[in-house]
């Protein structure tokens, strides 16, 4: 799949947060039809007016959470449901206000230490994400980490 198949382009966060022990990501549950585990993320609108701004409307919109965008972490690319061609772009991001309600759309979320998330994400692809995300934050990259972490 190249750039130029892509039907859907869509966009997302590792939402995290400093721990006790260290970095902390936020993942979502989404129930029926998909009965996952995921990081928060959505298609692009038109009113969208860049991948950006879809990305910090759909976390605030799956997890009520307002948050600023960090870097760029990994793109994935997959079919959707429907076959189409699909690609999600990333991004870390940490939380300046909201709380999390219960949706529709998803209905459980859990701040986790990244190995935990490894363990909890249902799609491969997610931990391709995550292993960006620890490229940085997790393994002696340039955020602080907590003592004894």
């Amino acid at each position: 799949m190249n750039g130029d198949d892509v039907k859907v382009h869509a966009a997302g966060g590792v939402v995290w947060r400093m721990g006790a022990q260290g970095p902390e990501v936020l993942v979502i549950h989404r129930p029926a039809p998909y009965d996952d585990w995921t990081f928060p993320k959505g298609k692009r609108d038109p009113a969208d007016p860049d991948d950006e701004h879809c990305a910090l409307r759909e976390v605030a919109e799956e997890t009520g959470l307002r948050c600023v965008l960090g870097r760029e972490l990994a793109s994935v690319r997959y079919r959707d449901r429907r076959g189409r061609a699909k690609r999600v772009r990333y991004w870390e991001m940490t939380v300046v206000a909201g709380q999390f309600t219960p949706n529709a759309e998803v209905d459980e979320v859990r701040w986790l230490a990244p190995a935990a998330a490894r363990a909890t994400l249902t799609y491969p692809r997610d931990r391709d994400v995550l292993d960006a995300f620890e490229a940085f934050a997790g393994t002696g990259g340039d955020l602080p980490r907590a003592s004894g972490a």
